[in-house]
């Protein structure tokens, strides 16, 4: 029987609270502006923080107050990794993340740092499935194609012809349901699911049912949510 993810020892982590959920492999830009997180910027560029690694964990629903422990913020979190950085003239940041490894919060500390600090184990997927057998491979697949479907059927519904780009075909079915969810206008509880999924085959049936909800939503109500390159700008301003 295929075991569940081995979790890692603690590490400690600096973390940025956000109204948002990042998501592995996925894109995200950031304008930073509270001193606190200038600084954290700016240990991030000089290597004071190792590997330019810091944590992005979604708010609970008492944001606006300043969090001092762990229920104040979602158990599951993403790491990012800082890829670009430009100060601006009054000190602030224009930065692009990329996320990389879930983890879960252990505990957080608002005084260790000049930023909130936590300490995370790393959650890594559980096995899929037993490869190389017949069926295991057609289930996989139909699930694949399923799941593409129900992203182009959202993407039909919400955007122009040209707003928006499938994932490439090569992409490994791990890594699938996160960028299929990347730029479609989910909940936050609803990206908050997918980011806790720990079962890859499960987290593409996940996508699947919510792209398809949402597609049916839009077509339905008529409605156009935001094109993808103004949600991406709409977390630079987060």
């Amino acid at each position: 029987m295929p075991t569940g993810p081995k979790p890692s020892p603690p590490t400690p982590l600096p973390l940025f609270p956000l109204q948002t959920v990042l998501l592995p492999g996925v894109t995200l830009p950031l304008h930073i502006f509270e001193p606190r997180y200038r600084q954290l910027t700016v240990d991030l560029m000089t290597g004071a923080v190792p590997e330019k690694r810091f944590g992005v964990v979604a708010l609970a629903p008492s944001a606006g107050v300043e969090v001092t422990s762990l229920e104040q913020l979602k158990p599951i979190g993403c790491a990012a990794i800082l890829r670009q950085a430009a100060r601006l003239p009054d000190g602030r940041f224009d930065v692009v993340t990329l996320g990389e490894h879930r983890f879960r919060l252990l505990s957080v500390d608002p005084e260790a740092a000049p930023y909130l600090m936590g300490t995370v184990e790393w959650l890594p997927d559980a096995p899929a499935m037993i490869p190389g057998r017949r069926a295991a491979d057609d289930t996989i697949d139909a699930l694949i194609e399923s799941a593409r479907t129900a992203y182009r059927r959202y993407c039909r519904a919400a955007w122009q012809q040209g707003d928006w780009t499938e994932p490439d075909a090569d992409v490994e079915m791990s890594a699938l349901a996160h960028l299929l969810a990347t730029d479609c206008l989910l909940p936050l509880e609803d990206r908050q699911r997918i980011l806790e999924e720990t079962r890859p085959l499960h987290r593409l049936r996940l996508v699947t049912r919510l792209l398809n909800r949402e597609a049916g939503i839009l077509a339905t109500l008529h409605a156009i949510p935001a094109p993808p390159a103004d949600l991406r700008q709409q977390a630079i301003e987060n």
